[in-house]
């Protein structure tokens, strides 16, 4: 562990000052287009610019990458990023909010790429449990404290932009200072969606309709609690709580799932998650009246940590299942493929969602997630009559994963094919250069210039060798 850290800790300070950012920042848009009243359709349109550009840039970032390198990239988009959101507080309208959101996504992708790749790189057959393991939590954990940083000013003011804009900033540095090299790219291609379906019908449908409902759940719960005349701080905790549950939840069910049927702990989490959503609706019965004639909104908490318990591990889940029917060489490009399924389904969830909360009222959000999760339940159902049997796969397990995952990021699965130990440093590798030579009886002094001239072998050949 502490190996890990050494090697890797500008990547992981940096990515947690990107995601305080991140968290900050989609908590912010969506109590602000409240407060700006923009229409509950044109609010999940907006949203969705985010899920378009992340789609956009998870599929083309690699080409930049492979031309520039890791860490101009990196430098490159985090300024963008760090831009786009200073221009939200200048240019307030729905349609500009939606390209800054595309604009975002793009460079949101691109970070989580370039990190995902230095971590593969810096990986060993050994640790990529360990280095997952701490890249989930500080993804998860950052985002999390992140949403309390909407105490910090009114939403309404432009110093919550400036400060989401000194985050992306500092984030820069501890990577552009660090002494490391940064690894050499290699391009994932994801599986064909034709071959994706034939091999998991119900992994990639999932994973369709899981999209729609996580992109709707992050992007439009601070509006739906904004609109239910929580305050600032009560926005705070409830997304809070979303964030930090999820991913508390993601050992035990994962678990479970690699004990039992999977398709079973898939139906059981996803009717499961269906029904704290019809929960939440009834402990918000009375929470948008004014101060002191709403309900307290502690069984309304309690529903937003169970529905977030059994909903967040879900991609993982699905992930594994997949992974039962394919041999191991294709476990990456199979997380690629349904990558790429999951991020088509959130480009549409909040737009969609949006749409059907401005036809039956506010409590439609969870409506439309409890809806979702339970078309998910249903077609597990019906495939489990189709494929009766479970093929087993020893070489598939649980692996926790954070839906925002790349397909690049796949690799970081410890069952994944084996991939070359980190790459070694120059002094490593004169070092060991050197000791292989002292073996040999030969000296050489490698600091000299190429053209120096190495010195002659310890034993001189004998006339019989120059017979």
């Amino acid at each position: 562990m502490n190996k890990i850290l050494k090697n890797s800790w500008a990547l992981f300070l940096g990515m947690s000052f990107i995601m305080l950012a991140y968290g900050f920042q989609g908590s912010l848009l969506g109590v602000r287009a409240v407060q700006e009243k923009f229409s509950l359709t044109s609010t999940g349109f907006m949203m969705s610019g985010y899920f378009v550009g992340y789609f956009l840039g998870a599929k083309f970032i690699t080409n930049i990458i492979g031309r520039v390198g890791h860490i101009r990239s990196f430098a490159a988009f985090a300024s963008i990023a760090s831009a786009a959101i200073l221009a939200h507080s200048l240019f307030v309208n729905p349609l500009t909010w939606f390209f800054l959101r595309v604009v975002t996504g793009i460079s949101m992708a691109s970070i989580y790429t370039i990190a995902e790749s230095w971590l593969n790189d810096r990986s060993s057959n050994k640790n990529r449990g360990s280095v997952l393991s701490i890249y989930m939590v500080i993804l998860y954990g950052s985002m999390g404290i992140g949403m309390f940083f909407l105490n910090f000013s009114a939403p309404e003011n432009f110093e919550p932009f400036i400060l989401i804009s000194l985050l992306m900033s500092v984030a820069l540095i501890p990577i552009l200072m660090t002494k490391r090299k940064a690894p050499t790219f290699k391009k994932i291609e994801g599986m064909n969606l034709k071959e994706l379906y034939k091999t998991s019908p119900l992994g990639m449908v999932s994973a369709l309709m899981y999209g729609s409902v996580q992109s709707a759940l992050f992007s439009l719960l601070a509006v739906y609690a904004a609109s239910m005349n929580f305050t600032i701080l009560e926005i705070s905790i409830v997304t809070f709580l979303l964030a930090v549950s999820g991913a508390i939840s993601q050992w035990p069910i994962g678990k479970l799932s690699d004990i039992f049927d999977r398709r079973k702990v898939i139906i059981y989490s996803t009717f499961g998650s269906a029904f704290f959503a019809i929960c939440a609706i009834l402990a918000s019965r009375q929470m948008y009246l004014p101060e002191g004639l709403a309900t307290p909104k502690t069984w309304f908490y309690v529903c937003v940590v169970l529905f977030s318990f059994l909903s967040l591990p879900m991609f993982a889940i699905i992930l594994a299942y997949t992974n039962d029917y394919i041999p191991k060489e294709k476990f990456v490009v199979a997380g690629a493929g349904l990558q790429i399924v999951f991020g088509l389904g959130a480009m549409s969830g909040p737009l969609l969602c949006s749409i059907f909360m401005n036809i039956v009222g506010i409590n439609g959000f969870w409506i439309f997630l409890a809806f979702f999760h339970s078309l998910i339940g249903f077609f597990g159902i019906y495939r489990m009559r189709i494929r009766e049997d479970v093929q087993e796969n020893p070489d598939s397990q649980f692996t926790p994963m954070p839906d925002s995952i790349t397909p690049v990021g796949m690799e970081l699965n410890p069952q994944t094919q084996p991939i070359s130990e980190p790459t070694r440093s120059f002094d490593e590798f004169r070092k060991s250069l050197e000791i292989r030579l002292k073996k040999m009886n030969v000296f050489v002094n490698l600091d000299q210039s190429t053209n120096a001239k190495t010195s002659s072998a310890i034993n001189p050949p004998t006339n019989e060798n120059k017979n």
